[in-house]
């Protein structure tokens, strides 16, 4: 969503290190800058106005630290800035007595029962309990979608009695504590269009199982018509925190970037797919590094670690030190690459590599592809990949679907990969920054 803001940030940031000297002329020129990008992005006029006079009240009369340029300076003071206007520091669920409910709130096609789904996986994978609670009685198949979603997670679903949210959400709370869930996620209904009948049914929920968190359930690609509906749901019913869906489409992205300064509502969660496991906790000075180009390694290394099997990365990185790397240890590697997100996103959470990226296509069926060559292959083949000749390569292909380029192709960049690993391997078994579970790369 943020890919055109981000570009032109970065290309405004590239411009902005060079210069030599901070002077009240080239702030104002530098503000100015920052005005049209974010007014070009769909930031409101009312937010893009408050950002720009912080950046420009804390530029004026700063004294230049001698360690960085001016440039440097003035990035530092963007970051900062753009970091507080996405709300300061970052704020988490909050729990209350056992079992503890959080109602979720939404607009039909916000993406609100699949985040109910994905909010469950979440709590499950930190060690928490959670129950499904199907109160979204007016949507034809809300209540099958949420069941066919908690058995795809393995997440129990409470259903009641399909008919009185009120009473399904007093039901669930008695059946959680029964099967000893520490938490349940209320999926209500949803409307069109905010109107009293939705509004009523929300207060009542909120009175019957007073929840520690009501969370909103965002569009972030219905631009300003977002911040307008967290506004009136705010007016209605009293709102703790956002969940911002959709934050992999291609809209301009002002909107979400405004959203927490014009309702004054945090932003707690963000999704960034389709897939269960595509949630993630809202962290404003890490948004305010990808916005600006400036990459997010924090994040990076989290989503590495929780998808990378550490027995089997200590294992792998063994093999590497003694150069046994195989085609079947490489398989292993991209399956756990795979876990981890989309791969062009996880490359632009590196610093700098947006700009490398530029203009390439980095497709995630190509590890699909590097699969089924890999998977067509005998076990010996995989061990030993000098034996695979001319007929080898054509039975590999056809098995794979795949043709014979491809397959050779896959071996070239094995190989490749394999002089990489002993050209570092003789420098004290030290191995590319990032890779993941390999000595030196911050994931062991």
């Amino acid at each position: 969503m943020f890919d055109q803001l981000t570009e032109r940030f970065e290309r405004f940031i590239r411009n902005l290190r060079g210069q030599g000297k901070l002077t009240e002329a080239n702030v104002r020129e530098t503000v100015r800058e920052v005005r049209k990008i974010l007014l070009e992005a769909d930031v409101s006029l009312k937010a893009a106005k408050a950002f720009i006079e912080g950046v420009q009240e804390k530029s004026l009369g700063r004294k230049v630290l001698d360690s960085v340029t001016p440039g440097q300076q003035m990035v530092k003071v963007i970051h900062d800035e753009l970091a507080a206007f996405l709300g300061g520091d970052a704020e988490p669920l909050r729990f209350g007595k056992s079992p503890s409910p959080i109602l979720i709130a939404g607009l039909n096609g916000s993406g609100k029962t699949t985040t109910c789904a994905k909010l469950a996986l979440w709590l499950r994978k930190r060690g928490r309990r959670p129950l499904l609670v199907a109160a979204d009685t007016r949507r034809p198949a809300a209540v099958d979608q949420l069941v066919t979603l908690g058995a795809e997670i393995g997440v129990p679903v409470f259903t009641g009695d399909r008919r009185d949210p009120v009473k399904i959400a007093a039901a669930a709370r008695e059946h959680a504590r029964e099967k000893s869930l520490d938490c349940y996620i209320i999926d209500s209904a949803g409307r069109m269009h905010v109107d009293d009948e939705l509004m009523r049914e929300l207060k009542d929920l909120q009175n019957v199982v007073k929840p520690p968190e009501t969370l909103l359930v965002v569009d972030g690609m219905t631009g300003q018509d977002a911040v307008r509906s967290t506004q009136t749901f705010g007016d209605r019913i009293e709102l703790t925190g956002l969940v911002l869906t959709k934050l992999d489409g291609d809209a301009r992205g002002g909107a979400a970037l405004s959203i927490r300064w014009v309702t004054g509502r945090p932003i707690k969660f963000v999704g960034v797919g389709e897939k269960p496991g595509d949630l993630e906790p809202f962290h404003p000075e890490r948004m305010a590094g990808r916005i600006l180009g400036l990459g997010d390694v924090v994040t990076l290394v989290e989503k590495a670690q929780a998808a990378v099997d550490q027995n089997a990365a200590r294992k792998t990185a063994e093999k590497l030190a003694r150069l046994e790397f195989t085609l079947e240890d490489f398989r292993e590697q991209l399956v756990q690459l795979k876990k981890m997100g989309p791969l062009e996103s996880l490359l632009g959470m590196i610093p700098g590599m947006r700009g490398q990226l530029k203009g390439l296509r980095i497709e995630d069926s190509q590890i699909k592809v590097a699969q089924a060559i890999i998977d067509s292959m005998t076990a010996q083949e995989r061990s030993t990949p000098r034996i695979i000749d001319g007929s080898r390569r054509r039975r590999i292909a056809a098995g794979s679907g795949r043709s014979v380029q491809e397959v050779n192709r896959l071996l070239n960049q094995f190989q490749q990969m394999k002089k990489m690993f002993k050209r570092f391997g003789r420098h004290k078994g030290r191995f590319p920054a990032g890779f993941p579970g390999m000595p030196g790369s911050g994931i062991n």
